[in-house]
């Protein structure tokens, strides 16, 4: 078992607020699905010009995060899928971009709490 500290994941207070571990490994589970799927679909969309198409995939994120990340990550993320609802946005691939390591942390935490590091 890995003693790396996850960086966004909050498996504690994400258990705070769903209730049992079964439904949380579940959900941990579509969280990893949406994140390894989407994570660059939304680089694609935002490089095609797609403003709309990678709002729809962050608004999804944005669902996700705050039940198992602490707030000043949701707030990022929340910030980067506001400027997407404007579908002529010109900052919100460039935001996005500045976000994505940190999106791609918070999947490799998910990936460490599947692997063995969970509750």
């Amino acid at each position: 078992m890995s003693t790396m500290q996850p960086v966004y994941l909050d498996a504690d207070w994400a258990l705070s607020q769903i209730g049992d571990v079964e439904t949380l490994n579940g959900m941990i589970v579509m969280l990893e699905e949406s994140l390894s799927r989407d994570i660059p679909l939304i680089s694609a969309h935002f490089q095609a010009g797609d403003v709309v198409a990678a709002n729809r995939l962050l608004h999804g994120i944005k669902g996700f995060v705050p039940i198992f990340c602490r707030e000043a990550f949701c707030s990022r993320v929340v910030a980067v899928e506001a400027l997407s609802k404007d579908s002529h946005s010109t900052s919100a691939g460039p935001a996005y971009e500045a976000l994505r390591p940190d999106l791609e942390q918070l999947l490799a935490d998910v990936n460490e709490y599947l692997n063995g590091g969970g509750l």
